[in-house]
């Protein structure tokens, strides 16, 4: 295994490279870079962390935050929801049942109820009267 000495890498971060931009057809010279390893790595970082800060802030400084789950819920907020949410429940269901009531009765004035007879046969045992 090889093992790197802290000063060669630091040289090898430091050597200074050149980056040309040619012009294919004519090869004219258009743009040229003298970088290093460094350079690059310390621009890519900078630029990295620009986008994340620039999107943290544009997050928390405009409504989007509220599009993104569990962001913007606290306690209170959360058992207010529970509230509402058990009182339209309730609010639903005496609501079905009136309206079931109601059926009911229009269909007992108007005469179509259609109420199933019980018809099944019933057999009662006979008891034995015996005379003592």
């Amino acid at each position: 295994m090889i093992k790197l000495d802290p000063g060669s890498t630091l040289k090898r971060l430091r050597n200074r490279y050149r980056l040309v931009v040619m012009n294919d057809d004519t090869y004219e010279e258009v743009v040229t870079f003298k970088l290093s390893r460094l350079s690059v790595y310390i621009m890519l970082s900078t630029i990295f962390v620009l986008l994340v800060g620039l999107t943290v802030a544009l997050i928390v400084f405009t409504p989007l935050k509220y599009y993104i789950p569990g962001t913007n819920t606290d306690y209170k907020s959360a058992m207010e929801l529970k509230k509402l949410k058990y009182r339209v429940d309730s609010v639903e269901k005496q609501d079905a049942y009136k309206t079931e009531y109601i059926d009911g009765i229009k269909k007992a004035l108007l005469g179509n109820s259609t109420v199933k007879l019980d018809t099944t046969k019933i057999t009662i045992p006979k008891e034995d009267i015996s005379n003592d």
